[in-house]
Protein backbone atom coordinates (compact mmCIF):
# COMPACT_ATOMS: atom_id res chain seq x y z
CA UNK A 1 0.00 0.00 0.00
CA UNK A 2 2.54 3.00 1.16
CA UNK A 3 4.47 1.64 -1.96
CA UNK A 4 1.70 3.02 -3.88
CA UNK A 5 2.22 6.64 -2.52
CA UNK A 6 3.49 8.42 -5.21
CA UNK A 7 0.29 7.73 -7.34
CA UNK A 8 -2.31 8.57 -5.35
CA UNK A 9 -1.10 9.89 -1.81
CA UNK A 10 -4.73 11.18 -1.20
CA UNK A 11 -5.85 7.56 -0.77
CA UNK A 12 -2.67 6.03 0.81
CA UNK A 13 -1.76 8.73 3.45
CA UNK A 14 -5.10 8.43 5.56
CA UNK A 15 -5.40 4.36 4.58
CA UNK A 16 -1.87 4.05 6.29
CA UNK A 17 -3.07 6.09 8.81
CA UNK A 18 -6.36 4.28 9.31
CA UNK A 19 -4.31 1.12 9.64
CA UNK A 20 -2.42 1.73 12.11
CA UNK A 21 -5.48 3.33 14.74
CA UNK A 22 -7.82 0.89 13.57
CA UNK A 23 -5.62 -2.51 13.59
CA UNK A 24 -2.63 -1.44 15.68
CA UNK A 25 -1.92 -5.19 15.72
CA UNK A 26 -0.54 -4.91 11.60
CA UNK A 27 2.62 -2.36 12.79
CA UNK A 28 5.47 -3.41 13.63
CA UNK A 29 8.58 -2.05 15.78
CA UNK A 30 10.06 -0.68 12.19
CA UNK A 31 6.85 -0.53 9.76
CA UNK A 32 3.76 -2.48 8.61
CA UNK A 33 4.49 -6.10 8.93
CA UNK A 34 5.40 -7.51 5.55
CA UNK A 35 2.28 -9.70 6.02
CA UNK A 36 -0.97 -10.02 7.45
CA UNK A 37 -4.69 -11.67 7.19
CA UNK A 38 -6.70 -10.13 9.80
CA UNK A 39 -9.46 -12.65 8.28
CA UNK A 40 -7.47 -15.48 9.19
CA UNK A 41 -7.90 -17.14 13.03
CA UNK A 42 -4.66 -16.68 15.27
CA UNK A 43 -4.59 -19.45 17.46
CA UNK A 44 -3.99 -17.85 20.49
CA UNK A 45 -6.59 -14.85 19.84
CA UNK A 46 -9.24 -15.69 17.42
CA UNK A 47 -10.12 -12.35 17.48
CA UNK A 48 -6.76 -10.39 15.81
CA UNK A 49 -6.11 -12.19 12.93
CA UNK A 50 -2.90 -13.41 11.59
CA UNK A 51 0.32 -11.20 10.95
CA UNK A 52 3.34 -12.37 10.33
CA UNK A 53 6.07 -11.78 13.24
CA UNK A 54 8.79 -11.17 10.56
CA UNK A 55 10.51 -8.08 8.36
CA UNK A 56 11.49 -8.60 5.14
CA UNK A 57 13.96 -6.01 3.84
CA UNK A 58 13.00 -7.04 0.38
CA UNK A 59 9.30 -5.71 0.64
CA UNK A 60 10.89 -2.24 1.92
CA UNK A 61 13.00 -1.40 -0.90
CA UNK A 62 9.67 -0.49 -3.18
CA UNK A 63 8.69 1.67 -0.36
CA UNK A 64 11.83 3.59 0.60
CA UNK A 65 12.40 4.44 -3.21
CA UNK A 66 8.73 5.42 -3.58
CA UNK A 67 8.21 7.42 -0.42
CA UNK A 68 11.30 9.19 -1.70
CA UNK A 69 9.86 9.87 -4.99
CA UNK A 70 6.99 11.08 -3.32
CA UNK A 71 8.62 13.62 -0.97
CA UNK A 72 11.29 14.51 -3.79
CA UNK A 73 10.68 13.62 -7.25
CA UNK A 74 14.33 11.87 -7.18
CA UNK A 75 13.66 8.51 -8.86
CA UNK A 76 10.98 9.84 -11.37
CA UNK A 77 13.61 12.49 -12.58
CA UNK A 78 16.64 9.63 -12.85
CA UNK A 79 14.45 7.28 -14.25
CA UNK A 80 13.72 9.78 -17.48
CA UNK A 81 17.06 10.75 -17.74
CA UNK A 82 18.60 7.22 -18.61
CA UNK A 83 18.76 6.68 -21.87
CA UNK A 84 18.65 3.25 -21.68
CA UNK A 85 15.08 3.15 -19.99
CA UNK A 86 13.99 5.94 -22.52
CA UNK A 87 15.20 3.63 -25.08
CA UNK A 88 13.46 0.61 -23.95
CA UNK A 89 10.13 2.08 -23.43
CA UNK A 90 10.50 3.38 -27.57
CA UNK A 91 11.47 0.36 -28.36
CA UNK A 92 8.60 -1.51 -26.38
CA UNK A 93 6.21 1.39 -28.50
CA UNK A 94 5.63 3.32 -26.02
CA UNK A 95 5.12 7.38 -27.38
CA UNK A 96 2.95 9.72 -24.64
CA UNK A 97 3.59 11.02 -21.33
CA UNK A 98 7.13 12.33 -20.58
CA UNK A 99 8.37 10.89 -23.28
Amino acid sequence: MVASLPFAPEIVLPTRRYCQDVYPQVTGEYCLRCSFNLTFPHEGDAGSGWTSPYHFGINLGPVVLLCENYRSGLIWRQIRACPYVLTGLRRAGFTNGWL
